[in-house]
């Protein structure tokens, strides 16, 4: 019963591995040895600012993370999770819908407390622009947002438990993959809207140059939008969004008002690099292929009779494995992390580079790092178990160091 939903799931890993070695560099830049040197381009008192706002920061936030992950195990292996569910009423669609919206509501309040200091922190340093109305009220569409489409899938899932108990898992890996590739194509319709207000970048010199830039990349770009980020951060940043006729730039206003227009386009010119190597859509089938690995263990982790008694279900379709099924789904992302973050780097490092071609601007690539690095309070040196575990792009002196090698192989 278990031979072939194993097999698919090594399958699956197989398909993770085989997708990342052939869209991925490794190494980004052959022939090249970078040297990191944080000192030559930050102060000590830089340094200094950076440090003071993480060590302020990072307490909060991962103690957000662990006890939401504590709270949500207490949940989902001890049989809590299980009677709270049982106790709600209606039909078992309704309990599953229901339930986890009870479980991402009590995490969410747990962790309320550790939410609100970050946010605190982030206000002190001037990070945050917001308010508390308007940061409640993203807290609050978030989290909308993901009891809907976490209650989509596990109602998916325990309707196939519930019909095919023994091949629910092929369906559900099929609907899990599906879900993947749909997901990508609606954010940025439908998710996005949610959170920033978006409008046409005014006719003028710099439309004409960013669109000029794309023309010239070969990438098609339907718009370029501006997005109202300073009602919620001083962060600058930029990124391509969408497929096909979906597809536009768009420009954090905070990046508009405080960048040079050369400066704004080797930022887009990076965001390029992702659309030219079609690296959005390389990652929406890494992970369709993740997530009906994800079945697949589902599957085989549900089988376990052992299981079932201990978290109070009688079978996978009973809506009382939606606590476990939750504490999975949040779990499992932070194991695979330090993986998917070291693809992830090396994907912004080619991306970087990319820049770098496109303009051929490295003056403005090293001084743009810099000043980024320093408005967004990054960190410039980070702990080993700390980047890989939480740093999805290089560090800014990496990213100088990257620039300025690349300079030396090409001058």
């Amino acid at each position: 019963m278990t031979k072939w939903p194993l097999v698919a799931l090594l399958g699956c890993v197989a398909a993770v591995v085989v997708t990342v070695l052939l869209t991925v560099p490794f190494p980004v830049l052959p022939g090249a040895h970078p040297h990191v040197d944080v000192l030559r381009d930050f102060t000590p008192a830089q340094l200094a600012r950076e440090d003071a706002f993480h060590s302020a920061v990072r307490p909060p936030a991962y103690a957000s993370l662990l006890v939401g992950l504590l709270v949500a195990g207490v949940l989902g292996l001890t049989g809590l999770g299980a009677r709270l569910v049982g106790a709600l009423p209606g039909h078992w669609t309704v309990k599953a819908v229901l339930g986890t919206t009870l479980v991402l509501v009590v995490g969410r309040v747990v962790t309320l407390p550790f939410d609100v200091q970050a946010e605190r922190v982030l206000r002190r340093y001037g990070l945050s622009t917001q308010d508390w109305a308007g940061w409640t009220d993203d807290l609050l569409r978030g989290l909308g947002i993901q009891a809907v489409m976490s209650a989509l899938v596990v109602v998916v899932v325990l309707a196939l438990a519930r019909r095919a108990t023994a091949t629910w898992w092929a369906w559900g890996a099929l609907a899990a993959a599906a879900l993947t590739v749909l997901g990508s194509f609606v954010y940025p319709v439908v998710v996005e809207p949610a959170f920033n207000r978006f409008t046409s970048l005014p006719a003028g010199q710099l439309r004409t140059d960013l669109l000029a830039l794309a023309d010239k990349d070969d990438v098609p770009v339907q718009d370029v939008l501006v997005a109202d980020a300073s009602r919620r951060t001083t962060a600058l940043n930029a990124y391509v969004s969408g497929f096909g006729s979906t597809r536009r730039i768009v420009v954090y206003d905070t990046l508009l008002r405080t960048s040079s227009p050369r400066e704004v386009e080797l930022v887009v010119a990076h965001e390029l690099g992702h659309a030219k190597r079609q690296d959005v859509l390389h990652g929406t089938v890494m992970g369709a292929f993740g997530a009906a690995a994800g079945i697949c263990g589902l599957f085989l982790l549900l089988s376990w009779s052992p299981l079932l008694r201990r978290v109070g279900a009688s079978s996978a379709g009973d809506p009382r494995v939606v606590p476990l099924v939750l504490f999975l789904a949040a779990a499992t992302p932070l194991l695979v992390a330090p993986l998917a973050n070291l693809v992830s780097r090396h994907v912004e490092a080619r991306a970087d580079l990319h820049a770098l071609e496109l303009t051929g601007d490295v003056d403005t690539a090293l001084a743009s790092e810099k000043r980024l690095s320093v408005v967004n309070l990054s960190d410039l040196d980070p702990n080993p178990l700390v980047y890989a575990f939480f740093f999805t792009h290089p560090t800014g002196p990496e990213r100088i160091a990257l620039a300025r090698e690349w300079e030396r192989l090409h001058r």
